[in-house]
């Protein structure tokens, strides 16, 4: 439910504290509620979650929007379409107040191309992200919408984030009044 990476972390910390990096990596402050990946559009920096959280989703066409994954540290955003070389597959943006590492792509290509523990770090990462999703996947085709809440709520009250109704629906694939049906029944047990 809430995705983290320390390994990431670590690699990017040592990164930025080495003195031929820094002008291609900077630390960025965004406030809750900022958007800094857009779906449909192209990609300027990669980035790397130092602290706090972060949602990743998508806006479909009706106006909807479907939360894929929350972000915590050492997540890293906007390698898939660097790699690819592609527009933004979703938005992303801060639930908390986020501080990232922001990191030029022309870096991110040339680490790519002579990093090796970057590579590893990657294949590892994407490999978890399948992993996640088809786990995620099963999960909500075999567990009700309320073993779903609960996990959700469990997540809420141990970060102490602040979701709303809508993010929680968007989380959970359901609508609003479902959520609600679902939150009525939790004040009944």
């Amino acid at each position: 439910m809430l995705r983290t990476n320390n390994e990431f972390l670590s690699y990017i910390k040592e990164l930025y504290s080495d003195d031929a990096y820094t002008r291609y990596i900077k630390v960025q402050q965004l406030t809750v509620d900022a958007q800094f990946l857009t779906q449909g559009e192209r990609v300027h920096q990669i980035y790397i979650i130092k602290e706090g959280i972060a949602k990743c989703f998508f806006s479909e066409e009706n106006g909807k929007d479907y939360i894929l994954e929350f972000l915590g540290k050492g997540e890293i955003l906007g390698e898939i379409e660097a790699i690819r070389e592609m527009p933004c597959l979703c938005n992303v943006a801060a639930v908390t107040t986020l501080e990232v590492y922001s990191i030029s792509i022309k870096l991110f290509n040339d680490l790519m191309d002579k990093d090796m523990r970057l590579n590893k770090l990657l294949l590892k990462e994407l490999a978890e992200r399948m992993v996640n999703t088809s786990s995620r996947a099963s999960f909500q085709q075999l567990y009700t919408v309320e073993h779903g809440l609960a996990k959700l709520l469990e997540l809420r009250d141990k970060q102490q984030l602040q979701l709303s109704k809508e993010d929680m629906a968007a989380y959970l694939g359901i609508t609003l009044r479902s959520l609600n049906r679902a939150l009525k029944g939790f004040s009944h047990h």
